[in-house]
C-alpha cells in the first residue's frame, strides 16, 4: 500500500502500511515521509507528527525488503555521490531538522531502516510488542544515517555496539534505559500516543519548535557557554510572541489558554 498520510486537527500520523510483508521497509516510506514532512514543515495545522506501522502488519516495520534484488545496492558512483549531497532527501536526517516534534508509536518489530526511523524521532512512545533490531551487519553492510551514533546518543556506545551487532533491545530494557519514554501495554498504544500528541499540540508552537532546535543544536554543541547564550536570543524571541502573552494571561485568569501560533 505504501505510507499512509492523514491529519486530524493538529495531529500528522503517517502509517506504514504494507501488511503482507510486516510493513517491511522500501523507497516508498522513505520518499513519503520525506514529502510529508517536507509540506508540514509550512502548515501552521500541523503541531506534532506521529510515525507508526499498520496494525495489521504486526509491526511498527520489519526493515528493508530483501526480497527485491535491488535492496542494498547502488546503482553507480555518481549516482551515489549525487544522492548523499542532499542530506535533507534522507528521512532520519529531515526527521531530526523537521521543526515540529515528532512522536514514533512503535507497535511492534522495528528491524534496520525502521528502527533508525525510530531513533531519530523526538519521543517514542512503545508498547510490549516493541522491539528494536539493527541486522546490517549481519548482511555485510551497516546501519546507515547514523543509525548506531543515535542510538549512542540514548544509551551510550556499549549499548549501540551491542544492538549494532545485532542483539535485539527489547521494550522493558528499551524503557528502562531511556530509548522509549513511555511503555504501554499493546492495546493502550493508540490511546496513549494520541494522549501525547495531544498534549504537545495543545503548548504554544513556536515555544514547541524553538524548544526542539535549542535541544537539537545544543546536543551538537560541546561547549555549554554557547548553548545557553543561543538560547537566550532564543527566549528573547518567545517573549515577543502573543502566545506568550496569552500563556502568562491564562495563567493569571485561571483558565485554558487559547494559542493561535503567532
Amino acid at each position: 500500500m505504501g505510507l499512509l498520510v492523514e491529519k486530524d486537527g493538529h495531529i500528522l500520523t503517517l502509517t506504514m502500511s504494507r501488511p503482507e510483508v510486516r510493513n517491511a521497509w522500501d523507497d516508498d516510506f522513505h520518499q513519503g515521509i520525506v514529502a510529508a514532512l517536507n509540506e508540514a514543515t509550512d502548515d501552521d495545522d500541523v503541531r506534532v507528527v506521529v510515525i507508526t506501522g499498520d496494525e495489521a502488519g504486526g509491526a511498527f516495520s520489519a526493515g528493508a525488503n530483501l526480497k527485491k534484488t535491488t535492496t542494498h545496492s547502488t546503482e553507480s558512483t555518481k549516482a551515489f555521490v549525487k544522492k548523499i549531497r542532499r542530506p535533507r532527501q534522507f528521512a532520519p536526517n529531515l526527521i531530526g531538522d523537521f521543526p515540529k516534534p515528532v512522536i514514533a508509536s512503535v507497535n511492534g518489530y522495528a528491524v534496520g531502516a525502521a528502527a533508525i526511523i525510530s531513533l531519530s524521532c523526538d519521543l517514542i512512545v512503545a508498547c510490549d510488542k516493541s522491539e528494536w533490531r539493527l541486522p546490517q551487519v549481519a548482511l555485510g553492510i551497516l546501519p546507515n544515517y547514523g543509525g548506531a551514533t543515535r542510538m549512542a546518543r540514548y544509551a551510550g556506545k556499549g549499548m549501540a555496539m551491542r544492538l549494532a551487532l545485532g542483539f535485539p533491545l527489547k521494550a522493558e530494557e528499551a524503557y528502562r534505559i531511556g530509548v522509549a519514554q513511555w511503555l504501554v501495554p499493546h492495546s493502550e498504544l493508540a490511546a496513549k500516543t494520541r494522549e501525547v500528541a495531544e498534549h504537545i499540540a495543545n503548548l504554544p508552537p513556536l515555544a514547541v519548535s524553538l524548544m526542539k532546535e535549542s535541544l537539537s543544536r545544543g546536543l551538537d554543541n560541546a561547549n555549554i557557554q554557547d548553548s545557553s547564550l543561543t538560547d537566550s536570543y532564543r527566549f528573547m524571541l518567545l517573549e515577543l510572541t502573543k502566545d506568550k502573552e496569552e500563556a502568562h494571561r491564562a495563567w493569571r485568569e485561571k483558565r485554558k489558554p487559547k494559542f493561535t501560533g503567532d
